[in-house]
């Protein structure tokens, strides 16, 4: 049994599908590329609802940041998870029964800041979630059990969370790679077939 991400179910009265693509004409440089504009242009949109979206969207906004544009060809724009957002402080539940695989910090603008990932061995996928609470990595440890519906983590601060308005990112991955802690949830437009394969919409899972 799935167990919801967050306390309430997603209803019309209190969340929202929230557009973050490059056909959103609202979004320019002077609100995506400053984090109190960025915030403030959410909590608007929001008015106080969850808003939810962006798996396999075309974003504009990480131009900037430099770690998702190496070469004009490797720019990462293309979003691999499923954004949910709200206020910092909002908690977040495993939706399946787990263990810890993993979990560090990820530094730098735009990175994932604090991120954990669990492994569901009944149905042998990864998830992730990312721009969390720096508190909720305290007290974790590899290997440990996770209860579907256990309160696993925070929406964190845009100075904790890698300079972001408050949300979590919520990943689904198939195969780690290798990796322990991070793995990327933006691709370049060359690399999507590859990742939205490794990477299941979460909203069909």
């Amino acid at each position: 049994m799935i167990h919801r991400l967050f306390a309430q179910p997603f209803l019309e009265k209190n969340s929202l599908a929230l557009d973050l693509s490059v056909t959103n004409t609202e979004l320019n440089t002077a609100i995506y590329g400053n984090t109190n504009a960025f915030c403030a242009y959410i909590a608007t949109k929001l008015g106080g609802k969850i808003g939810y979206g962006g798996y396999l969207e075309n974003r504009v906004i990480y131009e900037s940041h430099e770690n998702f544009a190496t070469t004009s060809a490797d720019f990462r724009n293309i979003h691999l998870g499923m954004d949910f957002w709200s206020e910092a402080g909002t908690p977040v539940f495993a939706p399946l029964a787990g263990v810890v695989h993993s979990f560090q910090v990820n530094e730098g603008s735009g990175n994932y800041g604090p991120t954990i990932i669990l492994y569901h061995p009944a149905e042998n996928i990864y998830s992730l979630y990312g721009h969390l609470a720096s508190e909720d990595l305290a007290q974790l440890e590899v290997g440990a059990q996770i209860s579907a519906g256990q309160k696993l983590c925070h929406l964190g601060k845009p100075d904790e969370n890698g300079g972001w308005p408050p949300h979590l990112h919520f990943q689904l991955i198939r195969d780690m790679q290798g990796l322990k802690g991070d793995y990327p949830g933006v691709c370049s437009l060359r690399d999507v077939d590859y990742y939205a394969k490794n990477c299941p919409d979460p909203a069909r899972f």
